[in-house]
């Protein structure tokens, strides 16, 4: 009798959750999730996403009767999703199924379909911040520059950190600083070249490479982090204070928190939330305080 109440509690809690599949995340490796998914909620509402038009269209189809859209992809996933929630009454919750994950570790979520469901049951949220990118959404960390080609040559590989890796390190050695000019009077001391802009609303990109661990999502403002290219002999202090939560200041490295910026950068290549895309300067970045809800 315990089992059967405890079936029924599960089916009623979950008929308002939607749960939104990236096939193409974690190596297409989705399909472990979905079976133990229905082993543990009676007839789950899920939907296989094959393109972001297609996402678009499930959401808007469901919206009235869904309280909480679950993610289950990586930052890009996150991100498509997010947009059609931001400035409304409905909560994203996530279960990681990226190559970086960056914005499901900052938001404490992890690979327990258990937890997932007990926090979808207390339905607990909280309000975080979102910014855009010439009007563009992004919720975890953006940037352009080394990272952005970085990002460009990553994609046409089978992805995983070691092929993140190697990408990168070709990259280093060939990429010329770009060039960034501000429009704001107190922002053009620090007009100049550099490896790469990168625009965080959470401390860190992803695999626990914290580019800006003083980032808060929910102080209304972003870090602009400021990155000189450096000698390779540079590299391992970097990468260093990188994994370790200790970037800061120095002859390298400028964190500007801002909450909206204006500026022109010679390159078009940029990553929003780990995905590439072509943006034309001038750009605009402008953070929107407490637009999403979040499950804690």
């Amino acid at each position: 009798m315990l089992l059967i109440q405890e079936a029924f509690f599960i089916f009623v809690t979950m008929e308002k959750v939607a749960f939104i599949i990236n096939p193409f995340s974690a190596k297409k490796n989705y399909q472990p999730f979905l079976n133990e998914l229905k082993t543990k909620v009676e007839n789950p509402m899920y939907y296989i996403s094959e393109s972001i038009p297609g996402t678009d269209d499930f959401i808007q189809k469901h919206f009235n009767d869904v309280d909480i859209f679950v993610a289950i992809g990586g930052d890009g996933t996150i991100s498509t999703i997010a947009r059609n929630l931001i400035h409304t009454d409905k909560i994203l919750a996530i279960f990681p199924a990226g190559s970086g994950n960056g914005f499901s570790n900052e938001t404490q979520f992890s690979k327990n379909l258990d937890e997932l469901l007990q926090k979808i049951e207390v339905k607990k949220f909280r309000k975080i911040d979102t910014f855009t990118v010439n009007g563009r959404l992004s919720i975890n960390v953006s940037g352009t520059g080394f990272d952005g080609k970085v990002v460009k040559e990553f994609e046409k590989t089978t992805r995983g950190f070691k092929n993140y890796i190697k990408v990168s390190l070709k990259t280093f050695f060939s990429y010329k600083p770009i060039k960034v000019k501000f429009f704001d009077e107190k922002y053009k001391e620090y007009n100049g070249k550099y490896l790469m802009v990168n625009i965080a609303n959470t401390r860190q990109f992803g695999n626990k490479a914290y580019i800006a661990p003083n980032a808060s999502k929910s102080d209304g403002l972003v870090d602009m982090v400021l990155v000189k290219k450096f000698p390779f002999t540079y590299s391992a202090l970097f990468a260093f204070r990188m994994f370790t939560k200790k970037l800061k200041d120095d002859n390298y490295v400028t964190y500007l928190p801002v909450s909206e910026i204006e500026f022109k950068v010679n390159t078009k290549n940029w990553h929003l939330d780990g995905e590439f895309n072509k943006i034309k300067s001038p750009v605009h970045v402008k953070v929107q305080p407490a637009s999403l809800n979040i499950l804690v």
